[in-house]
Protein backbone atom coordinates (compact mmCIF):
# COMPACT_ATOMS: atom_id res chain seq x y z
CA UNK A 1 0.00 0.00 0.00
CA UNK A 2 1.53 3.19 -0.94
CA UNK A 3 1.70 6.38 1.35
CA UNK A 4 1.27 9.81 0.93
CA UNK A 5 4.78 11.19 1.09
CA UNK A 6 4.89 13.72 4.15
CA UNK A 7 5.69 17.26 3.65
CA UNK A 8 7.69 19.45 6.15
CA UNK A 9 5.67 22.26 7.89
CA UNK A 10 6.52 25.70 7.06
CA UNK A 11 8.38 27.51 9.38
CA UNK A 12 6.34 30.68 10.82
CA UNK A 13 9.43 32.91 10.34
CA UNK A 14 9.54 31.97 6.59
CA UNK A 15 5.24 31.56 6.54
CA UNK A 16 4.47 35.56 8.13
CA UNK A 17 6.35 37.40 5.71
CA UNK A 18 5.19 35.08 2.64
CA UNK A 19 1.85 36.23 3.70
CA UNK A 20 2.44 39.50 4.09
CA UNK A 21 4.02 39.68 0.30
CA UNK A 22 1.13 37.52 -1.04
CA UNK A 23 -1.42 40.18 0.99
CA UNK A 24 0.55 42.65 -0.30
CA UNK A 25 0.14 41.78 -4.69
CA UNK A 26 -3.39 40.72 -3.82
CA UNK A 27 -4.93 44.07 -2.63
CA UNK A 28 -4.63 46.59 -5.37
CA UNK A 29 -6.44 43.82 -7.22
CA UNK A 30 -8.68 43.98 -4.62
CA UNK A 31 -9.49 47.44 -4.63
CA UNK A 32 -9.88 47.57 -8.10
CA UNK A 33 -12.48 45.25 -8.25
CA UNK A 34 -14.08 46.87 -5.52
CA UNK A 35 -14.07 50.66 -7.55
CA UNK A 36 -15.42 48.69 -10.37
CA UNK A 37 -18.86 50.33 -11.32
CA UNK A 38 -20.40 46.91 -12.13
CA UNK A 39 -24.24 48.26 -12.99
CA UNK A 40 -22.31 50.53 -16.09
CA UNK A 41 -19.76 47.77 -17.10
CA UNK A 42 -21.89 47.26 -20.07
CA UNK A 43 -22.37 51.25 -21.31
CA UNK A 44 -18.49 51.82 -20.69
CA UNK A 45 -17.50 48.50 -22.25
CA UNK A 46 -19.15 49.74 -25.86
CA UNK A 47 -17.68 53.38 -25.92
CA UNK A 48 -16.15 54.53 -28.80
CA UNK A 49 -12.58 54.85 -26.67
CA UNK A 50 -12.92 51.76 -25.18
CA UNK A 51 -13.52 49.35 -28.82
CA UNK A 52 -11.68 51.32 -30.30
CA UNK A 53 -8.26 51.51 -27.74
CA UNK A 54 -9.27 47.78 -27.68
CA UNK A 55 -9.29 47.23 -31.39
CA UNK A 56 -6.48 48.82 -32.26
CA UNK A 57 -4.09 46.87 -29.30
CA UNK A 58 -5.37 43.57 -30.68
CA UNK A 59 -4.30 44.73 -34.33
CA UNK A 60 -1.26 45.71 -33.05
CA UNK A 61 -0.58 43.59 -30.59
CA UNK A 62 -1.09 40.17 -32.63
CA UNK A 63 1.24 41.82 -35.75
CA UNK A 64 4.04 42.37 -33.12
CA UNK A 65 3.62 38.68 -32.24
CA UNK A 66 3.35 37.47 -35.62
CA UNK A 67 6.77 39.57 -36.41
CA UNK A 68 8.80 38.67 -33.04
CA UNK A 69 7.67 35.16 -33.99
CA UNK A 70 9.03 35.17 -37.76
CA UNK A 71 12.67 36.94 -36.63
CA UNK A 72 12.51 36.06 -32.84
CA UNK A 73 12.58 31.79 -33.88
CA UNK A 74 16.00 32.11 -35.48
CA UNK A 75 17.19 34.33 -33.53
CA UNK A 76 16.75 32.11 -30.66
CA UNK A 77 18.36 29.36 -32.76
CA UNK A 78 21.50 31.35 -33.23
CA UNK A 79 21.92 32.29 -29.55
CA UNK A 80 21.31 28.12 -28.80
CA UNK A 81 23.28 26.56 -31.10
CA UNK A 82 25.50 28.97 -32.87
CA UNK A 83 29.22 30.08 -31.67
CA UNK A 84 30.66 32.98 -32.50
CA UNK A 85 32.99 35.63 -30.56
CA UNK A 86 30.87 38.16 -28.74
CA UNK A 87 27.58 35.71 -28.25
CA UNK A 88 27.23 36.59 -24.59
CA UNK A 89 27.16 40.24 -25.98
CA UNK A 90 24.73 39.77 -28.70
CA UNK A 91 22.40 37.78 -26.44
CA UNK A 92 22.60 40.97 -24.08
CA UNK A 93 22.06 43.67 -27.13
CA UNK A 94 18.63 41.27 -28.38
CA UNK A 95 17.49 41.20 -24.72
CA UNK A 96 18.00 44.34 -23.02
CA UNK A 97 14.54 46.05 -24.11
CA UNK A 98 13.31 43.31 -21.38
CA UNK A 99 14.75 45.07 -18.35
CA UNK A 100 15.22 49.05 -20.25
CA UNK A 101 13.15 51.36 -18.75
CA UNK A 102 10.00 51.80 -21.32
CA UNK A 103 10.54 55.39 -22.15
CA UNK A 104 14.22 54.63 -23.09
CA UNK A 105 13.55 52.13 -25.04
CA UNK A 106 11.08 54.48 -26.84
CA UNK A 107 13.55 57.48 -27.32
CA UNK A 108 16.45 54.86 -28.60
CA UNK A 109 13.14 53.63 -31.17
CA UNK A 110 13.18 57.26 -32.53
CA UNK A 111 17.29 57.70 -32.68
CA UNK A 112 17.10 55.13 -35.37
CA UNK A 113 13.68 55.37 -36.90
CA UNK A 114 12.63 58.80 -36.22
CA UNK A 115 12.68 61.65 -39.10
CA UNK A 116 16.27 62.20 -38.24
CA UNK A 117 17.48 58.99 -36.80
CA UNK A 118 20.07 57.23 -37.92
CA UNK A 119 17.74 54.87 -40.52
CA UNK A 120 14.51 57.04 -40.42
CA UNK A 121 16.90 59.16 -42.47
CA UNK A 122 17.07 57.19 -45.34
CA UNK A 123 13.49 56.03 -45.23
CA UNK A 124 12.35 59.49 -45.24
CA UNK A 125 14.72 60.51 -47.87
CA UNK A 126 14.71 57.47 -50.21
CA UNK A 127 11.30 56.29 -49.74
CA UNK A 128 9.49 58.47 -48.33
CA UNK A 129 8.38 57.02 -45.51
CA UNK A 130 8.18 58.12 -41.67
CA UNK A 131 7.32 55.46 -39.36
CA UNK A 132 6.88 57.90 -36.00
CA UNK A 133 3.46 58.27 -34.76
CA UNK A 134 2.18 56.08 -37.27
CA UNK A 135 0.61 52.31 -36.42
CA UNK A 136 3.71 50.75 -37.26
CA UNK A 137 5.37 52.40 -35.05
CA UNK A 138 2.85 51.30 -32.83
CA UNK A 139 3.71 47.15 -33.69
CA UNK A 140 7.63 48.19 -33.79
CA UNK A 141 7.69 49.30 -30.61
CA UNK A 142 6.12 46.42 -29.30
CA UNK A 143 8.30 43.69 -31.01
CA UNK A 144 11.22 45.99 -29.48
CA UNK A 145 9.78 45.24 -25.86
CA UNK A 146 8.16 42.12 -26.41
CA UNK A 147 10.23 39.79 -28.64
CA UNK A 148 12.84 38.95 -25.75
CA UNK A 149 10.54 36.98 -24.03
CA UNK A 150 9.98 34.54 -27.22
CA UNK A 151 14.04 34.35 -27.68
CA UNK A 152 14.67 33.59 -24.32
CA UNK A 153 11.83 31.23 -23.89
CA UNK A 154 12.40 29.15 -26.77
CA UNK A 155 16.37 29.60 -26.48
CA UNK A 156 16.09 27.88 -22.72
CA UNK A 157 14.07 25.07 -24.94
CA UNK A 158 16.65 24.17 -27.28
CA UNK A 159 19.72 24.07 -24.48
CA UNK A 160 18.09 21.55 -22.51
CA UNK A 161 16.42 19.66 -25.68
CA UNK A 162 17.73 16.24 -25.26
CA UNK A 163 20.15 15.88 -28.61
CA UNK A 164 19.64 11.73 -28.88
CA UNK A 165 16.40 12.46 -31.13
CA UNK A 166 18.11 14.58 -33.27
CA UNK A 167 21.47 12.75 -33.24
CA UNK A 168 19.19 9.54 -34.33
CA UNK A 169 17.48 11.48 -37.02
CA UNK A 170 21.01 12.55 -38.56
CA UNK A 171 22.33 9.06 -38.09
CA UNK A 172 19.17 8.24 -40.35
CA UNK A 173 20.05 10.59 -43.22
CA UNK A 174 17.89 13.12 -42.17
CA UNK A 175 18.50 16.69 -43.59
CA UNK A 176 19.21 19.81 -42.00
CA UNK A 177 15.72 21.39 -43.16
CA UNK A 178 13.84 18.08 -42.32
CA UNK A 179 15.91 17.69 -38.91
CA UNK A 180 14.71 21.20 -38.02
CA UNK A 181 10.94 21.29 -39.20
CA UNK A 182 9.85 17.54 -38.64
CA UNK A 183 12.17 16.71 -35.00
CA UNK A 184 13.29 20.07 -33.47
CA UNK A 185 10.31 22.50 -33.58
CA UNK A 186 8.02 19.92 -32.56
CA UNK A 187 9.90 19.16 -29.52
CA UNK A 188 10.09 22.12 -28.68
CA UNK A 189 6.26 23.53 -29.43
CA UNK A 190 5.25 23.96 -26.02
CA UNK A 191 7.71 26.51 -25.67
CA UNK A 192 7.70 28.26 -28.60
CA UNK A 193 3.48 28.45 -27.66
CA UNK A 194 4.74 29.85 -24.56
CA UNK A 195 6.92 31.97 -25.80
CA UNK A 196 4.33 33.77 -28.23
CA UNK A 197 1.57 34.10 -25.30
CA UNK A 198 4.13 36.08 -23.39
CA UNK A 199 4.85 38.23 -26.74
CA UNK A 200 1.63 39.05 -27.27
CA UNK A 201 0.24 39.86 -23.57
CA UNK A 202 3.62 41.92 -23.42
CA UNK A 203 2.58 43.68 -26.54
CA UNK A 204 -0.74 44.21 -25.08
CA UNK A 205 0.28 46.27 -22.44
CA UNK A 206 3.00 48.25 -23.82
CA UNK A 207 2.78 52.07 -23.11
CA UNK A 208 6.14 53.69 -22.33
CA UNK A 209 7.75 52.73 -25.69
CA UNK A 210 4.57 53.33 -27.58
CA UNK A 211 3.62 56.88 -26.35
CA UNK A 212 7.21 57.95 -26.76
CA UNK A 213 8.00 56.49 -30.10
CA UNK A 214 4.45 55.97 -31.72
CA UNK A 215 2.55 58.89 -29.87
CA UNK A 216 -1.26 59.27 -29.23
CA UNK A 217 -3.84 59.42 -31.76
CA UNK A 218 -7.24 58.28 -31.63
CA UNK A 219 -7.65 55.40 -33.85
CA UNK A 220 -4.50 55.30 -34.92
CA UNK A 221 -1.62 54.86 -32.08
CA UNK A 222 -3.84 55.55 -29.14
CA UNK A 223 -3.94 51.36 -27.49
CA UNK A 224 -5.59 50.58 -24.69
CA UNK A 225 -3.00 51.44 -21.91
CA UNK A 226 -2.68 54.61 -23.56
CA UNK A 227 -6.46 55.15 -23.27
CA UNK A 228 -6.60 53.99 -19.98
CA UNK A 229 -4.01 56.47 -18.48
CA UNK A 230 -5.39 59.21 -20.35
CA UNK A 231 -9.37 58.42 -18.73
CA UNK A 232 -7.58 58.81 -15.62
CA UNK A 233 -7.91 62.54 -16.08
CA UNK A 234 -11.58 62.50 -17.56
CA UNK A 235 -13.30 59.48 -16.62
CA UNK A 236 -12.23 57.02 -13.67
CA UNK A 237 -15.25 54.88 -14.39
CA UNK A 238 -13.79 53.77 -17.96
CA UNK A 239 -9.94 53.91 -16.60
CA UNK A 240 -11.30 51.26 -14.06
CA UNK A 241 -12.75 49.04 -16.67
CA UNK A 242 -9.65 49.28 -18.78
CA UNK A 243 -7.41 48.12 -16.01
CA UNK A 244 -10.06 45.57 -15.20
CA UNK A 245 -9.13 44.23 -19.15
CA UNK A 246 -5.79 44.51 -18.97
CA UNK A 247 -5.73 42.57 -15.42
CA UNK A 248 -7.85 39.94 -16.75
CA UNK A 249 -5.68 39.17 -20.09
CA UNK A 250 -2.97 39.37 -17.76
CA UNK A 251 -3.59 36.87 -14.96
CA UNK A 252 -5.30 34.29 -17.95
CA UNK A 253 -2.02 34.52 -19.30
CA UNK A 254 -0.03 33.31 -16.54
CA UNK A 255 -2.65 31.01 -15.05
CA UNK A 256 -2.63 29.06 -18.48
CA UNK A 257 1.57 29.12 -18.44
CA UNK A 258 2.02 28.37 -14.85
CA UNK A 259 2.11 24.35 -15.62
CA UNK A 260 4.62 25.06 -17.76
CA UNK A 261 7.02 27.27 -15.70
CA UNK A 262 6.25 24.91 -12.37
CA UNK A 263 6.27 21.48 -14.30
CA UNK A 264 10.50 21.59 -14.60
CA UNK A 265 10.58 21.51 -11.23
CA UNK A 266 8.17 19.05 -10.61
CA UNK A 267 5.19 20.77 -9.00
CA UNK A 268 3.03 17.82 -7.53
CA UNK A 269 -0.17 19.97 -7.62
Amino acid sequence: MRTARSRPRTPIAVLIPAVIAGVFFTLPLIGLAARIPWSRLGELATTSAASEALRISLMTSVAATAIATAFGLPLAWVLARTRFPGRRLVRAICTLSMVLPPVVGGVALLAAFGRRGLIGTLLNDWFGVRLPFSMPAVVIAQVFVAMPFLVLTVESALVALNPTTEETARTLGASPWYLLTRVTIPSIRPAIVSGMILTWARALGEFGATITFAGNFPGTTRTLPIATYLALESDIDLALLMSLILVVVSLTVLVSMRQRWTGALGDPR
